[in-house]
């Protein structure tokens, strides 16, 4: 596995800062439909460290895979359950998209002469739009599961609930596959839809900049 310390050195404090604006995003949404969980375990914060997984940490660094420690909910506080739950579920990942955006705008209209401010900015748009876009896919327990969950008719949505006690396990599972196999699954669901929002975003100078990711 290839480690490169200068692009960790960047990587690690983005990664951070996606995966703490997605769980702040879960918790402060929640709060404002009437759900006060999260406040009250103290994880409505901008403070990373109780957003960290300690197992999710290791699979980043393993597989170049990992996750964050799921914000609390309680969806009985929501007026109205299902709608309330996709409004909650939808804002993590569009608070990554936002991020991206604007990383985007900086890469597209200020794209100063300096390696280190580049480097930050192409992570920025680049693991903010694969967090937000792969907590998307309607896999349990991922952020688009729960939309789909509360799109479906009551029976299906049961069903598909049934369904979800595997979902950890298809997503480590192709993760591995990818890792060890190169099979290329998750690149060939992400990386079309990652990069074309990216160049939307950012504009020609993201495949400009693209060599400072080496």
């Amino acid at each position: 596995m290839a480690f490169d310390i200068a692009q960790w050195i960047v990587k690690i404090p983005v990664l951070l800062f996606a995966i703490t604006i997605h769980e702040y995003a879960h918790g402060r949404a929640a709060l404002w439909l009437g759900d006060p969980t999260a406040k009250a375990m103290g994880r409505l914060t901008l403070n990373p460290l109780p957003h960290i997984d300690p197992f999710g940490a290791i699979c980043l660094f393993l597989f170049h895979f990992g996750w964050a420690k799921p914000v609390p909910v309680d969806p009985r506080y929501f007026k109205n359950m299902r709608s309330g739950t996709i409004f909650m579920s939808l804002c993590g990942p569009l608070s990554n998209l936002t991020a991206a955006l604007l990383a985007g705008l900086l890469i597209r209209f200020l794209p100063f002469p300096s390696e280190l401010y580049l480097t930050v900015v192409m992570w920025l748009i680049l693991m903010n739009i694969g967090l937000g876009l792969f907590n998307l896919l309607p896999i349990p327990p991922l952020d688009g599961s729960h939309v789909l969950e509360n799109l479906l008719p009551p029976r299906a949505a049961e069903k598909y609930r049934e369904w979800g006690r595997y979902g950890p396990i298809i997503i480590l599972a192709v993760v591995l596959l990818d890792n060890f196999a190169h099979t290329g699954i998750l690149s060939r669901i992400l990386i079309g839809p990652m990069f074309h929002l990216a160049h939307l975003f950012a504009g020609d100078n993201l495949f400009r900049l693209l060599p400072l990711l080496r």
